[in-house]
């Protein structure tokens, strides 16, 4: 069996590119790290470092290895985590991953419930726009937006949380802005903001309901986030389209106006961790969830979207 030990040495000297690098960071003295590294190399019959110059650099097999081990160290951290809570008495956990606009608009009010309702309990929050990668294995929830490349996981469960149309951001003062919705055609020729990077799924559905509507949107400014999106339609550069999410909290100067033919939307997608979902605190996060999505219902029709009548969102500049 191959030693634990010896392939964190491994994978230090990997990353610092020499021995003596290694044993500076992991505190050992350079002959130690050596050893380790030959011993490693018997145990698995495989030569795993090359000399390069001064340094070394891993072979193809020596970077095969390190990219496997990454995944059980890992895993064995999580594991010693885990024991030393149980040693102070801390006896769960709950990691969550989220976009960021669910993570400004529902997850601070469930946390808090949670915390106030689950002392002792570890958490583990993150900003993640794309369900990718060893990270998205440990998480015990995930809220992505809905994508075919990315396919169920196995020892996950999905549930469909809300379709989310998209908002136009007007200015105040707009002659738009005096409408409660907004023919998508009728923003042809404005100076248009992305609030997305250009690759994004969630951009590419502004991009195509543009096109839906005849036209292409010409961008004067890519500023790859909502928030830097809105301030500039604030500036009065220009209008921006930013799911609905993104409007709960709006800054003065701007309003949020419903787009129709066509109405871009989205679709969030909740997966939950098949072992855990039984937990309290996991079930306390997802009932939170889907109570949040369910507050102001959004349903897609043929004319626009319908939902609960509300006050109109607007605010005027300061």
């Amino acid at each position: 069996m191959i030693d634990v030990n010896r392939l964190r040495v491994f994978r230090a000297v990997v990353a610092a590119g020499s021995i003596q690098a290694a044993a500076t960071n992991l505190g050992y003295t350079p002959s130690a790290v050596s050893q380790q590294v030959t011993t490693l190399q018997r145990e698995t019959g495989l030569t795993l470092l090359e000399r390069v110059g001064r340094g070394v650099e891993p072979t193809a097999a020596g970077l095969e290895l390190a990219e496997a081990a990454g995944g059980v160290l890992g895993s064995l951290d999580e594991v010693e985590s885990r024991v030393a809570d149980l040693r102070v008495g801390r006896t769960g956990s709950l990691s969550v991953a989220y976009i960021s606009s669910v993570g400004m608009a529902w997850m601070p009010g469930i946390i808090a419930e949670v915390v106030r309702d689950f002392p002792g309990l570890r958490l583990g929050l993150f900003v993640r726009e794309v369900p990718e990668g060893s990270e998205s294995d440990r998480m015990d929830i995930e809220v992505f937006v809905k994508n075919p490349e990315f396919p169920a996981r196995l020892g996950f469960r999905d549930h469909d949380l809300m379709e989310e149309p998209y908002q136009v951001i007007l200015p105040v003062g707009h002659p738009l802005a005096e409408q409660d919705q907004v023919e998508l055609s009728a923003l042809r020729g404005e100076t248009w903001i992305a609030s997305d990077s250009a690759e994004s799924s969630c951009q590419l559905r502004v991009d195509q309901a543009c096109a839906a509507a005849g036209f292409v949107a010409e961008y004067a400014v890519r500023a790859d986030d909502h928030l830097p999106a809105i301030a500039f339609v604030r500036a009065g550069v220009g209008v921006t389209i930013v799911p609905r999410l993104c409007t709960l909290d709006l800054v003065p100067g701007v309003v949020a106006r419903d787009l129709v033919n066509p109405t871009p939307t989205r679709q969030l997608t909740l997966r939950v961790r098949k072992a855990v979902e039984d937990a309290p605190q996991v079930h306390r996060v997802v009932t939170g969830l889907q109570d949040a999505s369910r507050r102001d219902p959004l349903v897609p029709t043929a004319s626009g979207i319908s939902r609960r009548r509300s006050p109109r969102r607007a605010a005027s500049r300061d």
